[in-house]
This record gives structure tokens, C-alpha cells and sequence, in this order.
């Protein structure tokens, strides 16, 4: 399958529904009352074309079971406007942790994650990659990976299943994955399963030492990560700008052509082979307002020169 079948994949789920633009441009949306009673209108209103949400708190272990009529009513929702949704899980996971809880919380809270995504018509869920915790070797935190996080993804056997996506760190501590090359160990440590893909978060891979703001730099960074963990594995990209310089480590997001990348390389974003059928979703400050004006920069840029 190819990056350019990304738009296909959901009309594949959803007939006639393929989304109209090469790629979507969307947000994360709050779902406090209901995916589909808070989180729509939220969308609509940003002018989102693709959505993101939690299905559990973020910042905990908690696998609440959904609402039967607020998942269909959204599912539903997304098909009729052909809004492409993802599911992020929650940041504690840590498959590289040095404590078993921490592991077993992991594997608990991204099995919930990779259920609830299916039963909302998700596409993707994305995971943080993790990091190397209690001092041990990396290739031992890769192990770790392997045991636990390769089972889940065989559990993904159905037509509607979603992608598991990894999304890449600022490279703060221990980080397992933070620069383009640092997908392959950990692909490799999942057998490159066919349900595997990367979520790209331009604030993360600039803070991790890519300059995307320099001459030709977004071309170059996503070039290596396709010589890395070769075509039609980006299904997903994070679009915010950075408040900190490249190196910098931190993981500080801006609005876009605010902050240190700018908007040009998002320009140069747009155009590249490894993005085509690939949906944006920022995750910016500002709340609503500042949320509409990043979509609609967004879709300026997307639009060319």
C-alpha cells in the first residue's frame, strides 16, 4: 500500500467518503462531554478536515468504556463529512520503563486506546515511542518493546482495525526515538509489522536536531526517514512549529510561521512524494481562534505559492 492510498484507507472504511484534499488539515479537538456533542462542533468550527482525540485522560491509567451512541453518532459524522479521526494515547505509556507496573499499565491502556479507536472508525492511533528508564541499555528497552508491544499489534486483525503509530520525542532523557534513524531499531524490534506506521511531529523531530527551517531541510528529514523505514509508513503528521531552536531538545509547540521552523518548510511540506494522502493535525496554543488560523494557514500553504 502507498503513502498515496492514506485518503484511500478511509474511504476503504467508509465508501465514498475519500477526503476531497491531498491532505486533510485538522486538529486536535476536546471531547469533555462527548466525542460527538463537544468534539464535532469543535471541529466544524476550526474548519478541521481531520480530527484527533483522546479516549481516555492523557495524563493517567484510567480505560473508561465509551458511549455507545456519542461513538456512533461521531463514526457516523466523520464517514457523511469525510473527516479522516485519530485516536492519541495516553502519555504515560512507556513500553522502555524499568518499572513492570509502568509496562503493564502500558500494555493495558494502548490495548483500550487500539479498541476504542476501532469502535469510533479511527484510522490510527498514535503512541509515544518511550524511553530507556533505570539506567539500562537501550537494546534491552528494545526488547522490552518487542515482548510487549508486538503482541498488540497482532491483535490488530480486522479490516477496521487501526494503524499503531509512533510518534517520535524532542530526544529529552533517555529517549528511545528522536531523529529520523532511531525508527529503525524500533521497527526492527516489531518485525516492521504491516500495522505499524509513524505519526511525524515537526516540533519534535526540529527540537531533536533536524533543522527543518534550514535550505532544502524538510525535504532532507523526510527523505531519511523514508531511506529508514522505507515508503507508505508515514500515515500521520503533527504539524506545529516550535517555540525553542533546533537541538534544542524541548518540547515547546508554536503556532505555525510563529515559531523557529516558519512557515516555508510546511509549504515544502505539502509537496513532497512521502506526504501525498497524508493528514495534518496541529496541536498548537491559542485555543479555538488560534486553532482556526493554524488550519487556515495551513490550507494557504497546502494551496502553493
Amino acid at each position: 500500500m502507498s503513502t498515496r492510498e492514506t485518503s484511500a484507507e478511509f474511504a476503504d472504511r467508509f465508501p465514498a467518503a475519500a477526503p476531497a484534499s491531498r491532505n486533510p488539515v485538522g486538529g486536535h479537538v476536546p471531547v469533555a462531554g462527548g466525542l460527538a456533542a463537544t468534539g464535532l462542533p469543535y471541529a466544524r468550527e476550526m474548519g478541521a478536515e481531520t480530527v484527533q482525540v483522546f479516549v481516555a485522560n492523557p495524563r493517567g491509567w484510567a480505560t473508561p468504556a465509551g458511549n455507545p451512541a456519542q461513538d456512533e453518532a461521531f463514526r457516523d459524522a466523520c464517514a457523511a463529512e469525510r473527516v479522516p479521526a485519530y485516536v492519541h494515547a495516553p502519555y504515560l505509556i512507556n513500553f522502555g520503563s524499568h518499572t513492570e507496573a509502568t509496562v503493564e499499565k502500558s500494555v493495558e491502556s494502548l490495548r483500550h486506546s487500539l479498541r476504542r479507536a476501532r469502535a469510533i472508525g479511527a484510522l490510527g492511533v498514535v503512541v509515544h515511542t518511550g524511553s530507556a528508564t533505570g539506567g539500562r541499555p537501550r537494546e534491552e528497552a528494545y526488547a522490552q518493546v518487542r515482548e510487549h508491544m508486538l503482541p498488540l499489534l497482532d491483535e490488530l486483525t480486522h479490516d477496521d482495525d487501526p494503524y499503531l503509530l509512533l510518534e517520535s520525542t524532542a530526544g529529552q532523557g533517555f529517549s528511545l526515538c528522536s531523529r529520523t534513524w532511531d525508527f529503525g531499531p524500533y521497527f526492527e524490534a516489531l518485525d516492521a509489522h504491516p500495522k505499524l506506521g509513524i505519526c511525524l511531529d515537526t516540533c519534535h523531530i526540529f527540537a531533536a536536531g533536524h533543522d527543518l527551517a534550514g535550505p532544502g531541510g524538510m525535504k532532507q528529514t523526510l527523505d531519511l526517514l523514508v531511506d529508514t523505514v522505507g515508503e507508505n509508513r508515514l500515515k500521520l503528521i503533527h504539524a506545529n512549529d516550535s517555540k525553542d531552536v533546533t537541538g534544542a531538545h524541548k518540547d515547546r509547540h508554536e503556532n505555525i510561521g510563529s515559531g523557529h521552523i516558519g512557515s516555508e518548510p510546511f509549504r515544502e511540506l505539502f509537496t513532497h512524494p512521502a506526504t501525498a494522502g497524508v493528514p495534518l493535525v496541529i496541536e498548537t496554543p491559542g485555543g479555538k481562534e488560534g486553532h482556526a488560523a493554524d488550519v487556515a494557514r495551513l490550507k494557504e500553504l497546502r494551496e502553493g505559492p
